[in-house]
C-alpha cells in the first residue's frame, strides 16, 4: 500500500508538471505571437517614415525642379521663335549659336 501512496503522488506530481509545461508552451506561443505582431506594426510604420521622407526630401523638390525647368524650357522655346520676327536677325549672334549647336550634334 505504501507504493501505490507513492505511485499517486509521483502520478500527481507528474501531471501537475504536464499541465505547467502545456500551459507555459501556450503562454510562450502567445508573447511570441504578440512579438511578431508588434514587429509587423513598426516595420508598416517605418515603411510609412521612409515613404514620408523619400516625399518630402527627393520627390517633391524633384517635381518643383521639373516645373521650373519645364518653366525656362517654355521661354527658351518661345524666344527662338521669335528669332525670326526680330530686325536683326540676320546678324544674330544667339541664332548663330544656335546653329553650330545644332550642326555639331
Amino acid at each position: 500500500m505504501n507504493m501505490d501512496w507513492n505511485s499517486i503522488i509521483l502520478a500527481l506530481i507528474t501531471l501537475l508538471g504536464g499541465c505547467g509545461w502545456v500551459i507555459d508552451r501556450k503562454k510562450h506561443r502567445h508573447e511570441i505571437e504578440s512579438l511578431k505582431a508588434d514587429n509587423r506594426q513598426k516595420d508598416m510604420n517605418l515603411s510609412r517614415d521612409y515613404v514620408t521622407e523619400w516625399r518630402t526630401y527627393i520627390a517633391e523638390p524633384l517635381q518643383r525642379e521639373v516645373g521650373e525647368l519645364r518653366q525656362e524650357v517654355a521661354e527658351l522655346k518661345y524666344a527662338i521663335e521669335r528669332i525670326a520676327d526680330c530686325p536683326h536677325s540676320g546678324h544674330c549672334p544667339v541664332r548663330e549659336q544656335l546653329q553650330r549647336v545644332a550642326k555639331s550634334d
